[in-house]
Protein backbone atom coordinates (compact mmCIF):
# COMPACT_ATOMS: atom_id res chain seq x y z
CA UNK A 1 0.00 0.00 0.00
CA UNK A 2 1.37 3.40 -0.99
CA UNK A 3 1.68 5.80 1.90
CA UNK A 4 0.86 9.45 1.56
CA UNK A 5 3.89 11.76 1.45
CA UNK A 6 3.44 15.06 3.27
CA UNK A 7 4.82 18.43 2.18
CA UNK A 8 7.94 19.32 4.16
CA UNK A 9 10.64 21.98 4.05
CA UNK A 10 14.22 20.74 4.14
CA UNK A 11 15.36 24.25 3.29
CA UNK A 12 13.17 27.33 3.18
CA UNK A 13 13.98 29.81 0.47
CA UNK A 14 14.10 33.56 0.35
CA UNK A 15 13.05 34.88 -3.03
CA UNK A 16 13.59 38.58 -3.80
CA UNK A 17 12.25 40.61 -6.70
CA UNK A 18 14.56 43.56 -7.17
CA UNK A 19 16.62 43.59 -10.35
CA UNK A 20 16.23 39.82 -10.65
CA UNK A 21 14.79 36.70 -9.05
CA UNK A 22 17.40 34.58 -7.29
CA UNK A 23 17.56 31.44 -5.22
CA UNK A 24 18.80 32.62 -1.81
CA UNK A 25 19.84 31.49 1.63
CA UNK A 26 17.91 29.34 4.06
CA UNK A 27 15.04 31.50 5.30
CA UNK A 28 15.23 30.02 8.78
CA UNK A 29 18.54 31.76 9.35
CA UNK A 30 17.73 34.96 7.47
CA UNK A 31 16.59 38.23 9.07
CA UNK A 32 12.91 38.94 9.60
CA UNK A 33 11.05 39.45 6.35
CA UNK A 34 9.97 42.89 5.25
CA UNK A 35 6.67 43.48 3.45
CA UNK A 36 8.63 43.60 0.17
CA UNK A 37 9.92 40.04 0.55
CA UNK A 38 8.04 36.92 -0.52
CA UNK A 39 5.99 34.64 1.63
CA UNK A 40 7.25 31.06 1.68
CA UNK A 41 4.70 28.56 2.84
CA UNK A 42 3.86 24.89 2.76
CA UNK A 43 0.75 23.51 1.13
CA UNK A 44 -1.55 21.66 3.57
CA UNK A 45 -1.87 17.94 2.90
CA UNK A 46 -5.47 17.10 2.06
CA UNK A 47 -5.09 14.24 -0.38
CA UNK A 48 -6.98 11.01 -1.02
CA UNK A 49 -5.44 7.78 0.26
CA UNK A 50 -2.66 6.46 -1.96
CA UNK A 51 -1.79 9.82 -3.47
CA UNK A 52 1.89 10.76 -3.47
CA UNK A 53 2.94 14.39 -3.53
CA UNK A 54 6.49 15.66 -4.01
CA UNK A 55 8.46 17.31 -1.25
CA UNK A 56 9.61 20.84 -1.80
CA UNK A 57 9.26 24.55 -1.20
CA UNK A 58 6.44 26.86 -2.29
CA UNK A 59 7.50 30.43 -3.05
CA UNK A 60 5.03 33.30 -3.32
CA UNK A 61 6.53 36.37 -5.03
CA UNK A 62 5.45 39.71 -3.52
CA UNK A 63 3.35 40.69 -6.54
CA UNK A 64 1.35 37.49 -6.04
CA UNK A 65 0.62 38.05 -2.36
CA UNK A 66 -3.12 38.68 -2.22
CA UNK A 67 -2.87 40.12 1.30
CA UNK A 68 -1.11 43.16 -0.11
CA UNK A 69 -3.24 46.05 -1.28
CA UNK A 70 -3.82 46.73 -4.94
CA UNK A 71 -3.45 44.59 -8.04
CA UNK A 72 -1.58 41.31 -7.75
CA UNK A 73 -0.95 38.25 -9.90
CA UNK A 74 -1.95 34.74 -8.86
CA UNK A 75 1.04 32.49 -9.36
CA UNK A 76 3.47 30.68 -7.08
CA UNK A 77 6.66 28.71 -7.76
CA UNK A 78 7.43 25.19 -6.54
CA UNK A 79 11.03 24.09 -5.95
CA UNK A 80 11.36 20.30 -5.56
CA UNK A 81 13.38 19.03 -2.62
CA UNK A 82 17.00 18.50 -3.63
CA UNK A 83 16.89 20.87 -6.60
CA UNK A 84 19.82 23.25 -6.25
CA UNK A 85 18.10 26.29 -7.69
CA UNK A 86 14.72 27.65 -8.58
CA UNK A 87 15.01 26.49 -12.17
CA UNK A 88 15.43 23.02 -13.63
CA UNK A 89 17.77 22.08 -16.45
CA UNK A 90 15.31 19.47 -17.75
CA UNK A 91 11.57 20.18 -17.85
CA UNK A 92 10.63 16.59 -18.72
CA UNK A 93 11.96 14.50 -15.85
CA UNK A 94 9.32 14.81 -13.12
CA UNK A 95 5.58 14.48 -12.65
CA UNK A 96 5.06 18.23 -13.10
CA UNK A 97 2.23 18.85 -15.55
CA UNK A 98 2.80 19.80 -19.18
CA UNK A 99 0.56 20.55 -22.18
CA UNK A 100 0.10 16.88 -23.10
CA UNK A 101 -0.78 15.73 -19.56
CA UNK A 102 -3.31 18.55 -19.05
CA UNK A 103 -4.88 17.94 -22.47
CA UNK A 104 -5.16 14.25 -21.58
CA UNK A 105 -6.80 14.90 -18.20
CA UNK A 106 -9.21 17.46 -19.62
CA UNK A 107 -9.86 15.28 -22.70
CA UNK A 108 -9.13 18.00 -25.23
CA UNK A 109 -6.07 16.35 -26.79
CA UNK A 110 -4.57 12.88 -27.05
CA UNK A 111 -5.87 10.59 -24.29
CA UNK A 112 -3.31 8.01 -23.13
CA UNK A 113 -2.97 5.62 -20.21
CA UNK A 114 -2.30 7.37 -16.91
CA UNK A 115 -2.05 10.83 -18.50
CA UNK A 116 1.63 10.72 -17.48
CA UNK A 117 3.43 14.02 -17.17
CA UNK A 118 7.06 12.81 -17.52
CA UNK A 119 9.06 11.72 -20.55
CA UNK A 120 8.52 7.99 -20.24
CA UNK A 121 5.25 7.79 -22.20
CA UNK A 122 6.86 9.72 -25.05
CA UNK A 123 3.72 11.84 -25.47
CA UNK A 124 3.96 15.43 -26.62
CA UNK A 125 1.47 18.00 -27.85
CA UNK A 126 -1.44 19.65 -26.09
CA UNK A 127 -4.99 20.60 -26.90
CA UNK A 128 -6.45 20.85 -30.38
CA UNK A 129 -8.39 23.46 -32.32
CA UNK A 130 -9.04 27.10 -31.60
CA UNK A 131 -10.59 30.04 -33.42
CA UNK A 132 -10.28 33.81 -33.36
CA UNK A 133 -7.95 34.75 -30.52
CA UNK A 134 -7.05 34.03 -26.94
CA UNK A 135 -5.92 37.32 -25.39
CA UNK A 136 -4.02 37.53 -22.12
CA UNK A 137 -3.79 40.84 -20.24
CA UNK A 138 -0.68 41.53 -18.16
CA UNK A 139 1.47 44.42 -16.94
CA UNK A 140 4.82 45.75 -18.17
CA UNK A 141 6.88 44.53 -21.14
CA UNK A 142 8.43 41.10 -21.55
CA UNK A 143 11.20 41.36 -24.18
CA UNK A 144 11.72 37.58 -24.63
CA UNK A 145 8.14 36.36 -24.49
CA UNK A 146 8.02 35.39 -28.19
CA UNK A 147 11.32 33.50 -27.93
CA UNK A 148 10.17 31.74 -24.76
CA UNK A 149 6.92 30.68 -26.42
CA UNK A 150 8.81 29.30 -29.44
CA UNK A 151 11.12 27.22 -27.22
CA UNK A 152 8.15 26.04 -25.15
CA UNK A 153 6.36 24.90 -28.31
CA UNK A 154 9.41 23.07 -29.61
CA UNK A 155 10.04 21.36 -26.27
CA UNK A 156 6.50 20.03 -25.95
CA UNK A 157 5.78 19.32 -29.61
CA UNK A 158 3.23 22.09 -30.12
CA UNK A 159 2.67 23.87 -33.46
CA UNK A 160 4.20 27.31 -33.80
CA UNK A 161 2.01 29.95 -32.21
CA UNK A 162 0.38 32.76 -34.17
CA UNK A 163 1.61 35.24 -31.58
CA UNK A 164 1.24 39.02 -31.39
CA UNK A 165 2.28 41.44 -28.64
CA UNK A 166 0.26 44.66 -28.27
CA UNK A 167 1.27 47.49 -25.94
CA UNK A 168 -1.72 49.25 -24.40
CA UNK A 169 -0.18 52.74 -24.46
CA UNK A 170 -1.59 56.17 -25.25
CA UNK A 171 -1.57 55.46 -29.00
CA UNK A 172 -5.09 54.06 -28.50
CA UNK A 173 -6.29 57.43 -27.19
CA UNK A 174 -8.83 57.81 -24.40
CA UNK A 175 -10.91 54.66 -23.95
CA UNK A 176 -14.08 53.92 -22.04
CA UNK A 177 -16.62 56.67 -21.77
CA UNK A 178 -20.37 56.25 -21.88
CA UNK A 179 -21.45 54.12 -18.91
CA UNK A 180 -17.80 53.29 -18.13
CA UNK A 181 -15.30 55.86 -16.83
CA UNK A 182 -12.88 57.36 -19.33
CA UNK A 183 -9.42 55.78 -19.15
CA UNK A 184 -5.97 56.87 -20.26
CA UNK A 185 -2.69 54.99 -20.45
CA UNK A 186 0.21 56.24 -18.35
CA UNK A 187 2.87 55.63 -21.03
CA UNK A 188 3.32 56.54 -24.67
CA UNK A 189 5.94 53.93 -25.56
CA UNK A 190 7.15 50.58 -24.28
CA UNK A 191 6.61 49.89 -20.54
CA UNK A 192 9.37 48.98 -18.12
CA UNK A 193 10.74 45.43 -18.21
CA UNK A 194 8.36 42.96 -16.58
CA UNK A 195 11.27 41.13 -14.97
CA UNK A 196 11.86 44.08 -12.66
CA UNK A 197 8.39 43.61 -11.14
CA UNK A 198 7.86 39.84 -11.23
CA UNK A 199 5.35 39.87 -14.10
CA UNK A 200 7.65 38.08 -16.56
CA UNK A 201 6.80 34.62 -15.18
CA UNK A 202 3.11 35.51 -15.29
CA UNK A 203 3.34 36.62 -18.92
CA UNK A 204 5.16 33.45 -19.97
CA UNK A 205 2.68 31.27 -18.07
CA UNK A 206 -0.34 32.98 -19.66
CA UNK A 207 0.90 32.89 -23.25
CA UNK A 208 2.31 29.37 -23.10
CA UNK A 209 -0.74 27.65 -21.60
CA UNK A 210 -3.32 29.61 -23.57
CA UNK A 211 -1.55 28.38 -26.71
CA UNK A 212 -1.15 24.85 -25.34
CA UNK A 213 -4.91 24.46 -24.95
CA UNK A 214 -5.95 26.30 -28.14
CA UNK A 215 -3.02 25.84 -30.56
CA UNK A 216 -4.95 26.98 -33.66
CA UNK A 217 -6.09 30.29 -32.14
CA UNK A 218 -4.18 33.54 -32.38
CA UNK A 219 -2.40 34.31 -29.11
CA UNK A 220 -2.37 38.01 -28.30
CA UNK A 221 -0.51 39.45 -25.32
CA UNK A 222 -1.76 42.90 -24.26
CA UNK A 223 0.74 44.65 -22.02
CA UNK A 224 -0.42 47.43 -19.68
CA UNK A 225 1.95 50.31 -18.92
CA UNK A 226 2.01 49.46 -15.20
CA UNK A 227 0.20 47.26 -12.70
CA UNK A 228 -1.94 50.17 -11.52
CA UNK A 229 -5.63 49.58 -11.97
CA UNK A 230 -6.32 52.31 -14.52
CA UNK A 231 -3.57 50.96 -16.78
CA UNK A 232 -4.82 47.38 -16.47
CA UNK A 233 -8.44 48.32 -17.15
CA UNK A 234 -7.24 50.38 -20.10
CA UNK A 235 -5.43 47.26 -21.32
CA UNK A 236 -8.67 45.33 -20.84
CA UNK A 237 -10.36 47.74 -23.24
CA UNK A 238 -7.51 47.27 -25.72
CA UNK A 239 -7.90 43.49 -25.35
CA UNK A 240 -11.56 43.82 -26.31
CA UNK A 241 -10.62 45.82 -29.40
CA UNK A 242 -7.94 43.32 -30.42
CA UNK A 243 -10.00 40.17 -29.98
CA UNK A 244 -12.98 41.78 -31.75
CA UNK A 245 -10.68 42.53 -34.69
CA UNK A 246 -9.69 38.84 -34.69
CA UNK A 247 -13.34 37.82 -35.02
CA UNK A 248 -13.94 37.02 -31.36
CA UNK A 249 -12.50 34.65 -28.79
CA UNK A 250 -11.59 34.61 -25.12
CA UNK A 251 -9.74 37.00 -22.78
CA UNK A 252 -7.84 35.72 -19.75
CA UNK A 253 -6.85 37.70 -16.65
CA UNK A 254 -4.57 36.08 -14.07
CA UNK A 255 -4.54 39.17 -11.85
CA UNK A 256 -6.97 40.70 -9.42
CA UNK A 257 -7.48 43.17 -6.62
CA UNK A 258 -9.46 43.15 -3.36
CA UNK A 259 -13.04 44.33 -3.38
CA UNK A 260 -12.05 46.63 -0.51
CA UNK A 261 -10.19 48.74 -3.07
CA UNK A 262 -13.55 50.10 -4.19
CA UNK A 263 -13.57 52.30 -1.10
CA UNK A 264 -9.82 52.73 -0.53
CA UNK A 265 -8.34 55.70 -2.44
CA UNK A 266 -4.81 54.46 -1.67
CA UNK A 267 -5.26 51.28 -3.70
CA UNK A 268 -4.02 50.73 -7.23
CA UNK A 269 -1.84 53.76 -7.71
CA UNK A 270 -4.34 56.22 -6.30
CA UNK A 271 -6.99 55.47 -8.93
CA UNK A 272 -10.16 53.67 -8.05
CA UNK A 273 -13.85 53.57 -8.85
CA UNK A 274 -17.02 51.92 -7.57
CA UNK A 275 -16.87 48.22 -8.39
CA UNK A 276 -20.17 48.25 -10.23
CA UNK A 277 -18.64 50.53 -12.84
CA UNK A 278 -15.96 47.95 -13.62
CA UNK A 279 -18.62 45.64 -15.04
CA UNK A 280 -18.99 47.93 -18.01
CA UNK A 281 -15.60 46.77 -19.28
CA UNK A 282 -16.99 43.31 -19.80
CA UNK A 283 -20.18 43.90 -21.79
CA UNK A 284 -19.48 46.89 -24.00
CA UNK A 285 -20.99 46.91 -27.47
CA UNK A 286 -18.06 45.47 -29.44
CA UNK A 287 -17.66 42.47 -27.13
CA UNK A 288 -20.11 40.15 -28.87
CA UNK A 289 -18.73 36.60 -29.12
CA UNK A 290 -16.06 37.37 -26.52
CA UNK A 291 -15.96 35.80 -23.07
CA UNK A 292 -13.82 36.88 -20.12
CA UNK A 293 -11.97 34.73 -17.57
CA UNK A 294 -10.23 35.69 -14.33
CA UNK A 295 -8.43 33.67 -11.70
CA UNK A 296 -10.22 33.47 -8.34
CA UNK A 297 -7.12 34.08 -6.20
CA UNK A 298 -4.42 32.17 -4.33
CA UNK A 299 -5.54 32.48 -0.72
CA UNK A 300 -8.32 30.40 0.83
CA UNK A 301 -11.60 32.22 0.44
CA UNK A 302 -10.15 35.08 -1.65
CA UNK A 303 -12.78 37.46 -3.05
CA UNK A 304 -11.13 39.51 -5.78
CA UNK A 305 -11.98 41.52 -8.87
CA UNK A 306 -12.36 41.03 -11.80
CA UNK A 307 -13.16 37.44 -10.79
CA UNK A 308 -16.26 38.56 -8.91
CA UNK A 309 -17.64 40.53 -11.84
CA UNK A 310 -20.79 38.70 -12.95
CA UNK A 311 -19.78 39.31 -16.58
CA UNK A 312 -16.59 37.29 -16.08
CA UNK A 313 -16.09 33.53 -15.73
CA UNK A 314 -14.32 33.09 -12.38
CA UNK A 315 -11.76 30.25 -12.51
CA UNK A 316 -10.77 28.42 -9.32
CA UNK A 317 -8.02 25.91 -8.72
CA UNK A 318 -7.69 22.16 -8.35
CA UNK A 319 -4.95 19.76 -7.41
CA UNK A 320 -4.14 16.96 -9.85
CA UNK A 321 -3.68 13.83 -7.76
CA UNK A 322 -1.29 11.09 -8.92
CA UNK A 323 -0.20 7.75 -7.48
CA UNK A 324 3.37 6.57 -6.90
CA UNK A 325 3.63 5.40 -10.52
CA UNK A 326 2.62 8.79 -11.86
CA UNK A 327 -0.86 7.77 -12.93
CA UNK A 328 -3.60 10.37 -12.82
CA UNK A 329 -6.14 9.44 -10.13
CA UNK A 330 -8.49 12.40 -9.74
CA UNK A 331 -8.71 16.11 -8.99
CA UNK A 332 -9.34 17.65 -5.59
CA UNK A 333 -9.92 21.19 -4.41
CA UNK A 334 -6.66 23.14 -4.18
CA UNK A 335 -6.41 24.29 -0.59
CA UNK A 336 -5.30 27.84 -1.51
CA UNK A 337 -7.89 28.49 -4.21
CA UNK A 338 -9.97 31.65 -3.83
CA UNK A 339 -13.74 31.64 -3.71
CA UNK A 340 -16.82 32.75 -1.80
CA UNK A 341 -19.56 35.38 -1.92
CA UNK A 342 -18.92 38.87 -3.19
CA UNK A 343 -19.58 41.55 -0.61
CA UNK A 344 -20.76 44.02 -3.25
CA UNK A 345 -22.03 42.33 -6.43
CA UNK A 346 -25.72 41.43 -6.19
CA UNK A 347 -27.68 39.68 -8.91
CA UNK A 348 -31.25 39.81 -7.70
CA UNK A 349 -31.97 43.02 -5.81
CA UNK A 350 -33.82 44.61 -7.50
CA UNK A 351 -34.36 41.75 -9.93
CA UNK A 352 -34.75 43.82 -13.10
CA UNK A 353 -32.26 46.68 -12.99
CA UNK A 354 -29.01 46.42 -14.91
CA UNK A 355 -27.51 49.24 -12.85
CA UNK A 356 -28.43 48.13 -9.31
CA UNK A 357 -28.68 44.38 -9.76
CA UNK A 358 -28.08 41.82 -12.48
CA UNK A 359 -31.53 40.31 -12.68
CA UNK A 360 -32.51 38.46 -15.82
CA UNK A 361 -29.38 39.53 -17.72
CA UNK A 362 -27.11 37.41 -15.53
CA UNK A 363 -29.25 34.99 -13.52
CA UNK A 364 -27.12 31.86 -13.98
CA UNK A 365 -26.81 31.33 -10.20
CA UNK A 366 -30.49 31.85 -9.47
CA UNK A 367 -31.25 28.14 -9.09
CA UNK A 368 -28.38 27.81 -6.61
CA UNK A 369 -29.00 30.83 -4.39
CA UNK A 370 -32.29 32.38 -5.51
CA UNK A 371 -35.95 31.99 -4.67
CA UNK A 372 -38.31 34.14 -2.62
CA UNK A 373 -37.14 35.63 -0.44
CA UNK A 374 -33.68 35.94 -2.01
CA UNK A 375 -31.58 33.99 0.43
CA UNK A 376 -28.14 34.80 -1.02
CA UNK A 377 -28.40 37.61 -3.57
CA UNK A 378 -24.61 37.99 -3.92
CA UNK A 379 -22.37 36.79 -6.71
CA UNK A 380 -20.57 33.55 -5.80
CA UNK A 381 -17.13 32.52 -7.08
CA UNK A 382 -15.64 30.55 -8.75
CA UNK A 383 -17.68 29.29 -11.71
CA UNK A 384 -15.31 26.57 -12.97
CA UNK A 385 -11.82 25.32 -12.09
CA UNK A 386 -8.65 23.73 -13.44
CA UNK A 387 -5.14 22.76 -12.33
CA UNK A 388 -3.51 25.20 -9.90
CA UNK A 389 -1.80 23.14 -7.22
CA UNK A 390 1.82 23.59 -6.21
CA UNK A 391 2.18 19.87 -5.45
CA UNK A 392 3.61 19.59 -8.96
CA UNK A 393 2.98 22.78 -10.89
CA UNK A 394 3.16 23.22 -14.66
CA UNK A 395 6.32 23.78 -16.67
CA UNK A 396 6.93 27.41 -17.67
CA UNK A 397 9.97 28.87 -19.44
CA UNK A 398 11.22 32.38 -18.60
CA UNK A 399 14.41 33.84 -20.11
CA UNK A 400 13.75 37.51 -19.40
CA UNK A 401 17.26 39.04 -19.22
CA UNK A 402 16.56 40.64 -15.83
CA UNK A 403 16.46 37.22 -14.16
CA UNK A 404 16.80 34.47 -16.84
CA UNK A 405 15.21 31.87 -14.60
CA UNK A 406 14.83 29.12 -17.19
CA UNK A 407 12.37 26.26 -16.62
CA UNK A 408 10.14 26.65 -13.56
CA UNK A 409 7.36 24.66 -11.92
CA UNK A 410 4.56 27.21 -11.51
CA UNK A 411 1.13 26.93 -9.92
CA UNK A 412 -1.72 29.08 -8.69
CA UNK A 413 -5.00 30.11 -10.28
CA UNK A 414 -2.87 32.04 -12.77
CA UNK A 415 -2.58 28.61 -14.41
CA UNK A 416 -6.31 27.90 -14.26
CA UNK A 417 -7.50 31.00 -16.11
CA UNK A 418 -5.51 30.67 -19.38
CA UNK A 419 -6.06 26.89 -19.40
CA UNK A 420 -9.85 27.27 -19.20
CA UNK A 421 -9.86 30.24 -21.60
CA UNK A 422 -7.93 28.10 -24.08
CA UNK A 423 -10.22 25.08 -23.70
CA UNK A 424 -13.35 27.19 -24.13
CA UNK A 425 -11.83 28.84 -27.20
CA UNK A 426 -11.00 25.43 -28.70
CA UNK A 427 -14.57 24.24 -28.08
CA UNK A 428 -15.71 26.65 -30.83
CA UNK A 429 -19.00 27.34 -29.05
CA UNK A 430 -18.54 31.11 -29.39
CA UNK A 431 -20.89 32.03 -26.56
CA UNK A 432 -19.40 35.23 -25.23
CA UNK A 433 -21.62 38.15 -24.35
CA UNK A 434 -24.60 37.83 -26.68
CA UNK A 435 -27.18 40.63 -27.03
CA UNK A 436 -30.50 40.17 -25.27
CA UNK A 437 -33.80 41.43 -26.62
CA UNK A 438 -33.47 44.57 -24.53
CA UNK A 439 -30.19 45.58 -26.10
CA UNK A 440 -27.99 44.57 -23.16
CA UNK A 441 -25.55 41.71 -23.23
CA UNK A 442 -26.23 38.38 -21.62
CA UNK A 443 -23.53 36.41 -19.82
CA UNK A 444 -23.51 33.74 -22.50
CA UNK A 445 -20.62 31.56 -21.30
CA UNK A 446 -21.70 31.41 -17.66
CA UNK A 447 -25.29 30.81 -18.76
CA UNK A 448 -24.08 27.77 -20.71
CA UNK A 449 -21.87 26.45 -17.91
CA UNK A 450 -24.61 26.59 -15.29
CA UNK A 451 -27.20 25.13 -17.65
CA UNK A 452 -24.88 22.13 -17.95
CA UNK A 453 -24.81 21.81 -14.16
CA UNK A 454 -28.59 21.82 -14.00
CA UNK A 455 -28.92 19.44 -16.98
CA UNK A 456 -27.88 16.29 -15.15
CA UNK A 457 -27.51 14.11 -18.23
CA UNK A 458 -25.04 16.43 -19.96
CA UNK A 459 -23.09 17.43 -16.87
CA UNK A 460 -21.17 14.19 -16.14
CA UNK A 461 -20.25 13.85 -19.81
CA UNK A 462 -18.74 17.33 -20.05
CA UNK A 463 -17.41 18.07 -16.56
CA UNK A 464 -15.72 16.39 -13.61
CA UNK A 465 -17.44 16.97 -10.28
CA UNK A 466 -14.66 17.66 -7.76
CA UNK A 467 -15.79 16.48 -4.33
CA UNK A 468 -12.56 16.20 -2.30
CA UNK A 469 -10.62 18.82 -0.32
CA UNK A 470 -11.40 22.36 0.81
CA UNK A 471 -10.14 25.93 0.66
CA UNK A 472 -12.12 27.04 3.74
CA UNK A 473 -15.14 25.98 1.67
CA UNK A 474 -15.49 22.21 1.36
CA UNK A 475 -15.69 20.70 -2.10
CA UNK A 476 -18.77 18.56 -2.61
CA UNK A 477 -21.27 17.28 -5.15
CA UNK A 478 -22.46 19.90 -7.62
CA UNK A 479 -21.45 23.53 -7.14
CA UNK A 480 -19.00 24.61 -4.43
CA UNK A 481 -16.93 27.71 -3.69
CA UNK A 482 -13.61 26.05 -4.41
CA UNK A 483 -14.12 24.48 -7.84
CA UNK A 484 -17.43 25.98 -9.01
CA UNK A 485 -19.34 23.53 -11.17
CA UNK A 486 -16.20 21.39 -11.58
CA UNK A 487 -13.45 20.95 -14.17
CA UNK A 488 -13.60 20.45 -17.96
CA UNK A 489 -13.88 17.03 -19.58
CA UNK A 490 -13.86 17.45 -23.33
CA UNK A 491 -15.06 20.38 -25.41
CA UNK A 492 -18.78 19.79 -24.98
CA UNK A 493 -20.82 22.28 -22.97
CA UNK A 494 -18.11 24.94 -23.06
Amino acid sequence: MVKKTLFTFSALVSFAFASCLAFAQDALSSPARTPEQPIVQSEPAQFPAGIVTPRGTVITPPISDSHRRGVHTNYKIFVPEGQKGISSANPLNTFAENPASLACIYKVGKVYAGCFAGTFPGVKGGGSGGWGAVVVVDAYDHPTVAKDLTTFDTTFGLPAAKFTKVIANSSFGTLGGGFAPALNASCSGTPADAGLFGWDVEIDLDTQYAHAMAPAAKIILVEACTQNLEDLLYAEEVAGIEVAAAGGGTISNSWGYPESCAIDPNCNGGWNQPLGADDNFFYRFYYDHISYYASSGDSPGDIIYPSTSPWVVSVGGTQIDRDASGNFVDESCWSDSGGGFSTIETWANPPNSIFNGLGAWADYQYELFGGYPYAFPFRSTPDIAAEASLSSGVWVLDTDPDDNLGWLQVGGTSVSSPVVAGIVNASNARQGQTPSGGGYYRTGENNLLYSELYAHNAYPANFYDVTLGNNSHAAGPGYDQCTGIGTPRGKGGK
